[in-house]
């Protein structure tokens, strides 16, 4: 199992949660995904480490900006 952390930028509620969790989990090889809105961080659980690409991809799908990884 792999976990890497994300900065996702712009999170404020529960609701923002919910929407960039949905996006990540979608990804093939996602087993988890934990998000502190109030830190914007989100650790992300996979098989095998994600193409930043792909997670950037999902994050920005949800409404949202990946800022770090």
């Amino acid at each position: 199992m792999n976990k890497t952390t994300y900065t996702v930028d712009g999170m404020t509620c529960g609701h923002c949660a919910d929407a960039v969790t949905g996006e990540i989990t979608a990804i093939d090889g996602v087993h988890g995904v934990d998000v502190d809105v109030a830190s914007g961080r989100v650790t992300v659980t996979s098989d095998d480490p994600l193409p930043v690409g792909r997670v950037r991809a999902a994050v920005t799908e949800a409404g949202f900006e990946l800022t770090a990884s």
